[in-house]
């Protein structure tokens, strides 16, 4: 086995080459001129579409096209960047200017390429500091954010919670729970459309709500979808909407109540049957309808959940992971692992999942929140 040797070593060039080149292999430089190259692609039709909507792009004059994307690059930098930014680009071009016109031999033509290359340079400097600062408050809000999951693995009576939650950015919209009440115990798993820190915040407000409704009420999990759906609609610009399960374990009981707020369909493993089956219950998403037509598609209904059955709950971006050929992960091998696996204990079966996707993706990042919870009813002592 290799050792890292780390403690801290003196300066010396090969040290610096080393850290400047990390991460440069030729398969990572890859992805990530692929990855630079669709920002800019999406950043030219955007600009140039903004300014002339009705116009094909292959139609409107090159220098309208640059112009636009200059516009829309400048948009982006405060007043000052933008005022350094410009003299640099004007500095840049006189040099030339003057070459061409053959004024070379004026005193202020030998500055023109400096003030151009060190308003540049200072503009790049600035906005580095400035997104490593912003790196550092999307850090803390992740940490915030993981605080809020309940712990990877939790025992209730004679249930056995194991969940795993990895987001695609920093921080993510993906929320699972487990909420523990007298009179039972609630699984909740829901999807904020959209991705990022919007996505995250408006998770952590539907979480708040959903302990407080819980705590308040003890609701239904048809009871519980209809008092979140009054939340999310409340605003009318708000156009995001929230998919979601609930599955609520009444205590001491061999049966759970369930209901499917347009989310994916949960997988149960039944061990009297040695067999699979999936949660078909119908039910919008939250925050696409008005109560009452929620509340007439919206389904409850009562499982039975007997010692060593299973039940998984998941989000899209389990089954929707792709790997490098563009294939998706799909639902047929969740079932297939929940086929086999779906006796053993919640923590197996969840590793064996995260085992199966970690595999399936290889090198691939993911392109969705990735997040999954397994229970499974223990066999009484």
């Amino acid at each position: 086995m290799a050792l890292k040797n780390e403690t801290k070593s003196s300066f010396s060039t090969k040290a610096f080459y080393e850290e400047y080149v990390t991460g440069m292999s030729s398969k990572q430089l890859g992805k990530e001129f692929q990855s630079d190259s669709k920002r800019l692609k999406q950043l030219y039709f955007d600009a140039v579409q903004e300014i002339n909507p009705e116009t094909p792009a292959d139609e409107i004059p090159i220098y309208h096209r640059t112009l636009s994307v200059l516009s829309a690059l400048t948009k982006r930098l405060n007043p000052v960047r933008r005022l350094v930014f410009g003299v640099s680009l004007v500095s840049f071009f006189l040099h030339y200017f003057f070459i061409l016109i053959g004024l070379t031999g004026y005193i202020i033509h030998p500055l023109f390429l400096p003030i151009a290359f060190g308003g540049m340079l200072v503009i790049l400097l600035i906005e580095l500091l400035e997104k490593s600062d912003v790196q550092k408050e999307l850090d803390f809000a992740r940490e915030i954010q993981l605080s809020l999951l309940p712990p990877s693995s939790m025992k209730i009576d004679q249930l056995e919670v194991y969940s795993f939650a990895a987001t695609a950015q920093e921080v993510g919209g993906d929320y699972v729970d487990i909420i523990r009440t007298e009179k039972g115990t609630y699984v909740i798993i829901a999807d904020v459309s959209g991705k990022g820190l919007s996505a995250a915040l408006y998770m952590v407000r539907i979480q708040a709500l959903v302990h407080l409704l819980i705590k308040k009420l003890n609701p239904s999990p048809k009871e519980l979808f209809l008092e979140l759906n009054n939340y999310v609609k409340s605003n009318k610009r708000d156009r995001t909407f929230v998919t979601a399960c609930v599955a609520f374990f009444p205590k001491g009981e061999d049966h759970f109540i369930f209901s499917r707020a347009g989310h994916n369909i949960p997988i149960i493993y039944n061990k009297n049957h040695d067999s699979t089956f999936k949660l078909k219950t119908s039910g919008f998403a939250l925050g696409m309808t008005s109560n009452k037509a929620l509340a007439r598609e919206l389904q409850e209904k009562k499982y039975q959940f007997e010692p060593g059955d299973s039940l998984l709950l998941y989000t899209d971006g389990l089954i929707e992971a792709r790997n490098n050929r563009n294939e998706e992960y799909g639902e047929d091998r969740l079932d297939g692992i929940l086929s086999i696996y779906g006796s053993l204990h919640a923590k197996t079966i969840t590793q064996k999942i995260q085992s199966s996707i970690e595999q399936f993706i290889g090198d691939e990042k993911p392109i969705d929140d990735i997040t999954f919870t397994t229970i499974h009813n223990n066999d009484p002592i």
